[in-house]
């Protein structure tokens, strides 16, 4: 899932997870009820334009859309950027409930704190090289990566 720009914006909710499903055969029922049911904001826009919504909205549509692949990978590069708290914490418990289903997500993001309390392991990059590889609580734990990374 792109970072931005990364929903079709002259589409419905529901078309831009059509899209997403291109691939997939046979009746879509529970892949749609699966991404409703991560995203019930989301059910009741079902018909609106995807550009109208609001940018937690559209980064929800952008990860229904690429879940409804059933992928076994999934890659989100910065999901949060410009998020509201409310969103932001929203799109975290949403990776988190992917996760616990079985889904392996690769994710950059910005708001390390908050990713790395969930991940399984983490990599700090600094200047394009990794400074720092652990799980997600020893990554926090680590006074270096706290004080250099994470704000102390």
């Amino acid at each position: 899932m792109p970072q931005v720009d990364n929903v079709f914006r002259e589409m419905t909710v529901h078309e831009n997870f059509e899209m997403g499903a291109f691939l997939r055969r046979g009746d879509l029922s529970a892949a749609y009820d699966r991404v409703y049911g991560l995203f019930p904001d989301l059910r009741a826009k079902r018909r609106s334009l995807a550009g109208d919504l609001s940018g937690g909205q559209r980064q929800m549509v952008a990860m229904g859309r690429a879940l409804m692949l059933d992928p076994k990978l999934l890659l989100l590069d910065e999901p949060t950027a410009g998020l509201s708290p409310k969103y932001m914490e929203q799109i975290f418990q949403i990776t988190r409930d992917v996760r616990d289903a079985g889904v392996s997500i690769l994710l950059v993001e910005q708001h390390a704190k908050q990713a790395l309390a969930f991940c399984d392991r983490g990599y700090v990059l600094a200047t394009g090289a990794n400074r720092h590889t652990g799980s997600g609580q020893a990554l926090l734990a680590d006074r270096e990566v706290a004080e250099m990374f994470l704000g102390g």
